[in-house]
């Protein structure tokens, strides 16, 4: 007699989750559903979580001792298998999950039908992506701090060099190169302690939450936190399995590093031109024009501004995912990874390019320190020159004002109007003034914590490479 508690061979759905199922999965189906062509990757970390689970069952008492070593011996010998690339993923089971359940159990046989006991895919996909994630943490923590070192070693290989500083990308006052370059080390330096703070939500174990409810069977979720380095579990099962605030939180890190590259591009594109002249990026880091012979274009900073519309819109779409889902899994969610592998791919390969760029490109300090004379620059050291003198700060405002107005007409810069002229805008004006209008006098008065003096630069550029491990 044939045993009535599995449905006959011929209508079963044949997947590993087609009991209630009378039909096959239409082809259509498998493939507008697959998610094994993108979630692939997260191979070992699906191999890691299920190996600290086995060791839970077995130390609970739900499966055997022999049973957890061969299913830790089966995984182990999968793992190698796709790291070797001899793996066949199979799309009919649908995600890395099921193909590695599969296999194992082809490879152990019923100690491998054992291992789904008190989870589901709903905890198993949450925790995957949080061990891949932490893992990506700590690879763009590095990248970024490349980056940070490439700033810095500029800034000591130029230092005393002085550029024009802009607002409204109008020339407004004089800085120090270093000064400029040490920007960007602060900005990276913001997005490490994003990552770094996002980290403290991602690194929470959510596998136990089952598909929503938790599970009836004796689980012990302390000890598999444990084996997996996480700090503390999930709260809140419905809250676990429902939640994609630490992706939405981590495309969003992602997405501002991406945008602090595109700011550095700008200014690479723009000096690079023949307009500025600020920079030469190395031959091996621009292109050509397939028509004007003479073309060096900047490429990479180029295309480094246009990717940050890419991750952007990574996150863009991942909050448009999110949005209108209720409790708790829902397939939608499905969609997180592919918006979270992209701009992960995207971000660290535009930091492996940034690092190397700034290896590869040289800065024309001579064309800078040129540019700063012109545009009345120094008006502002004018004005504190008078603010010291005890003139108050708005007349002093309207004083200069009136100079540079008459430099103007007579087509002259501020500290090539003759002394006898300036007195006749204010007495207070004496002779010593010659030394705040150069562009290196108005950089060294900039004495304020965080100003662009050289005393204070050099402050900064020394801490910087204390902190970044630079001799």
């Amino acid at each position: 007699m044939a045993d009535q508690t599995h449905c006959p061979k011929q209508q079963c759905s044949g997947k590993l989750w087609g009991g209630r199922f009378a039909a096959q999965t239409a082809a259509s189906v498998e493939s507008f559903t697959e998610s094994i062509s993108y979630d692939w990757r997260l191979y070992r970390h699906d191999i890691m979580g299920s190996k600290a689970h086995a060791k839970m069952l077995a130390k609970q008492g739900l499966i055997s001792a022999d049973e957890r070593d061969a299913i830790i011996a089966g995984l182990s010998e999968i793992e190698q298998e796709i790291r070797e690339g001899r793996f066949q993923f199979r799309v009919e089971l649908e995600d890395i999950h099921m193909n590695i359940e599969k296999a194992l159990t082809d490879k152990v046989g019923a100690a491998g039908e054992k291992l789904h006991t008190a989870r589901s895919r709903n905890d198993q996909v949450a925790l995957d992506i949080r061990l891949y994630l932490r893992d990506e943490a700590v690879c763009l923590d590095q990248l970024l701090a490349d980056v940070q070192r490439g700033f810095v070693r500029q800034a000591r290989a130029n230092f005393g060099a002085v550029m024009p500083g802009y607002t409204h990308m109008q020339r407004a006052q004089p800085v120090l190169l270093a000064h400029h370059l040490l920007a960007y080390v602060e900005m990276f330096g913001r997005d490490r302690e994003r990552l770094a703070d996002c980290l403290k939500r991602l690194n929470v174990l959510p596998l136990g939450a089952a598909a929503l409810a938790g599970t009836g069977l004796p689980i012990d979720r302390e000890f598999v936190a444990k084996e997996l380095g996480f700090p503390t579990v999930s709260a809140n099962s419905m809250d676990t399995t429902a939640d994609r605030d630490f992706a939405l939180e981590f495309l969003f890190c992602l997405t501002v590093v991406q945008l602090h590259l595109s700011r550095m591009a700008e200014e690479f594109v723009l000096w690079s031109s023949k307009e500025f002249g600020f920079l030469k990026i190395g031959d091996k880091y621009c292109t050509g024009s397939s028509i004007m012979p003479q073309k060096k274009n900047p490429d990479i900073p180029e295309l480094i501004r246009g990717k940050s519309g890419r991750v952007t819109g990574s996150l863009m779409a991942m909050l448009m995912t999110m949005k209108g889902l209720p409790m708790t899994y829902n397939r939608d969610m499905q969609e997180d990874k592919e918006q979270l592998f992209d701009a992960l791919d995207t971000v660290k390969a535009s930091l492996s390019i940034t690092a190397e760029l700034l290896a590869n490109s040289s800065f024309a300090c001579d064309r800078m320190r040129e540019a700063t004379h012109g545009g009345f620059m120094t008006a502002t050291d004018l004005a504190d020159y008078l603010v010291k003198k005890n003139l108050p700060f708005r007349q002093a405002h309207r004083v200069v004002g009136e100079i540079v107005a008459l430099c103007q007409q007579r087509g002259l810069e501020l500290d090539e109007l003759p002394l006898t002229e300036l007195r006749q805008f204010s007495t207070l004006i004496d002779d010593d003034v010659f030394a705040v209008l150069s562009a290196e006098g108005s950089v060294n008065s900039r004495v304020s914590a965080g100003g662009t003096a050289g005393a204070r630069v050099a402050e900064a550029l020394a801490r910087a490479e204390q902190q970044l491990g630079i001799a």
